[in-house]
């Protein structure tokens, strides 16, 4: 298992569990994402605290699990990033795909607005 979940005030919050999200572990984060999406989760929130570094395949299951979630009705969102990986996000402006937020509890926050 790839996430890890928790539901807090009906937002659906998955840590990633790996330090590296590289093309190994890529497929299965995908699969479990749109595993949530299909259960009716409708507003995700993708926790990368534990994350040290981040690659182009796995940047692609998370932009083909957005893309799910819109079909969907539902919202992803990221948190938790560290300086290097919101670097890379803002680098191929997938800031602007995705909101993004410092910590789960603003992440969480946005959703009762």
């Amino acid at each position: 298992m790839i996430l890890q979940t928790t539901t807090q005030q009906s937002a659906l919050v998955t840590t990633i569990q790996v330090k590296e999200a590289n093309l190994t572990v890529s497929e299965k984060f995908k699969t479990e994402l749109f595993g949530l999406l299909d259960t009716g989760g409708k507003y995700i929130v993708v926790n990368f605290e534990q994350v040290t570094y981040v690659d182009s395949s796995f940047l692609g299951a998370l932009v083909s699990a957005l893309k799910h979630a819109i079909t969907n009705k539902a919202e992803i969102v990221v948190a938790g990033l560290n300086k290097d990986i919101l670097g890379l996000f803002q680098l191929i402006r997938l800031d602007k795909a995705f909101k993004i937020f410092d910590t789960i509890e603003n992440a969480v926050a946005d959703k009762a607005k």
